[in-house]
């Protein structure tokens, strides 16, 4: 299968998992992704993720899921911002807080892949690449 956008699938594999409540989810591996979902889990919106290996040695993320005490999804949008069509980059003055700093935006900077309040205290600007509430 070809896949364009690896870290779309991802957030299209965490999205649809979550609404049907389930407690993991599979995505492959990168580097990138690992970064992504270390800050997801930092702002509390996953539990935790692990690196396993699939079928045919493959390397995979396995992504366990946070509910509420209700079993209500935290993750309510995972939104793509940048895309390989259309870039998206902001300056560190241009930053704003996401619904006044619920939610996170995560940008690839200079210095690694960083959430928008490590930008601004890094005083770095980039590439944002989502948009988690």
């Amino acid at each position: 299968m070809c896949m364009t956008d690896p870290i779309s699938d991802m957030f299209t594999r965490i999205r649809n998992a979550s609404v049907i409540r389930r407690e993991s989810v599979d995505v492959p591996a990168s580097k990138v992704k690992l970064a992504i979902l270390n800050i997801l889990k930092e702002d509390g919106f996953i539990k935790a993720f692990k690196e396993i290996t699939g079928e045919g040695n493959r390397s995979l993320i396995r992504v366990y899921l946070k509910y509420g005490p209700l079993k209500q999804q935290l993750i309510n949008k995972i939104e793509r911002v940048s895309k390989s069509s259309r870039r998206i980059y902001k300056k560190v003055d241009d930053m704003e807080k996401i619904r006044n700093g619920v939610g996170t935006a995560i940008y690839s900077t200079s210095k690694g892949i960083i959430s928008d309040r490590g930008c601004r205290k890094l005083r770095v600007g980039g590439e944002l690449l989502c948009i988690v509430l």
